[in-house]
């Protein structure tokens, strides 16, 4: 018995997601977002993998700011490679003249006046404050809102007047010295700096109204990039992207040095390890930096003058007034920057606190007048490495502000 005829129409029907998918499914495509994209600040190059707008996957290449910062130091002096390292975050080029620096005293065995290590610690937190302000700030910008990033761009003016007062420069400083610092406060700089303070905390507070709670910075923020403690942990994460994940691990705290452990400051912690913690986590730590600075400029007062090298004339460089008036230091100056100091034989690893993280330098000494090895940990190019994981099933939209709070510098990541 012939069984009836099934019609095409008759057919049974898939569901409606099976619909959509064969009806409407596309080839995943692959877009090239930089290096030369606004948002990727001219340094770094994404390949992403896009369904529609959401990421599929995302590949990242550095490279393309590169110097060869490890082998020119290898190539110089130990003094000629401290205006390279100015180089690497030149947001807070004050923070990698100090690890640097601090690496090579820990292999010569110097411990530094007290008065320099105030000075050390001011510099370097007014340093990291023009850092924040400058990722905070950039990120408003890029998400368009121009307000909030007038208000960023004003205070880290502030800063930097701050650091050219002090330095002589406003963004690669060259301030920090083997066994010392250039020089020491000027006349002035406490007054200005407490007025500058008390402006820049005003325009925080400003910046604060306008960004903390609206509602698009806050969608836009809020659940987007995600990197929870423990993957944070796993790819060796550092700085407010570890903070912001509920770890409060500061280099600052954890292993003190200079006088941080004669500083009273807080260490912000976030939640969720969102955007919008990192954010929460950087304007905090702004403030507590200025806390810092306030607590150094009370110290100096009241140490009043005293050295800020070490008494050393094989390490230290004099003043320039000393070189222009005095034959001895004329000659010393002669045979620092010809001949350069001689690092004993050895090796060792320093790491500080710098506005992205852990900044560490592992230098190895043959004992002549030049690094035989030079190698720099930048929190940068190690922070980067998580991207893909933040923005996996993200829209594209999102890789904006993700890659803004991770804040990577293109100086950092030359290898």
């Amino acid at each position: 018995m012939s069984s009836e005829p099934t019609f095409l129409t008759e057919r049974p029907r898939e569901g409606p997601e099976d619909d959509l998918e064969r009806d409407l499914h596309t080839e995943h495509q692959i877009l090239n977002m930089g290096p030369s994209h606004p948002a990727t600040h001219g340094t770094v190059k994404f390949t992403v993998e896009l369904d529609g707008e959401t990421v599929v996957d995302l590949d990242v290449a550095v490279g393309y700011l590169h110097r060869g910062f490890e082998k020119e130091c290898e190539a110089g002096t130990w003094y000629q490679a401290i205006p390279y390292t100015d180089r690497l975050n030149y947001n807070s080029s004050i923070l990698s003249n100090l690890g640097y620096c601090m690496a090579v005293e820990k292999l010569l065995g110097l411990e530094t006046p007290e008065r320099c290590q105030w000075l050390r610690v001011m510099s370097s937190e007014l340093s990291r404050v023009a850092d924040h302000l400058t990722r905070c700030g950039a990120a408003c910008l890029e998400m368009q809102a121009m307000t909030p990033f007038i208000y960023g761009i004003e205070a880290r003016e502030l800063v930097w007047d701050l650091c050219e007062m002090l330095c002589g420069a406003r963004l690669t400083s060259n301030y920090i010295r083997i066994g010392g610092v250039k020089h020491g406060m000027p006349k002035d700089f406490a007054r200005t700096a407490r007025a500058n303070i008390a402006t820049i905390r005003t325009l925080l507070a400003d910046f604060d109204k306008v960004v903390t709670r609206n509602r698009i910075f806050v969608d836009r923020l809020k659940g987007t990039g995600i990197l929870s403690k423990e993957e944070c942990i796993r790819y060796a994460v550092t700085g407010p992207l570890l903070r912001a994940a509920g770890v409060p691990l500061d280099v600052r705290k954890a292993e003190p040095y200079l006088v941080y452990d004669q500083i009273d400051f807080d260490v912000p912690i976030g939640e969720v390890g969102d955007n919008y913690d990192r954010y929460l986590v950087c304007v905090e730590e702004m403030h507590q930096s200025l806390r810092i600075v306030e607590q150094c400029l009370e110290r100096l007062e009241d140490l009043g003058d005293g050295p800020v090298n070490v008494d050393d004339p094989r390490v230290r460089w004099p003043a320039k007034g000393r070189v222009f008036n005095h034959m001895e230091e004329l000659i010393q100056q002669f045979k620092a920057v010809t001949e350069g100091p001689r690092v004993p034989a050895g090796e060792g690893y320093l790491a500080i606190e710098s506005a992205n993280g852990e900044l560490g330098f592992y230098l190895v000494s043959d004992g002549s007048a030049v690094p035989w090895k030079v190698r720099c940990r930048p929190p940068s190019l190690i922070n980067l490495a998580p991207l893909p994981l933040m923005v996996r099933g993200a829209l594209l939209a999102d890789i904006i502000p993700t890659f803004d709070f991770v804040n990577m510098i293109g100086g950092e990541c030359d290898r």
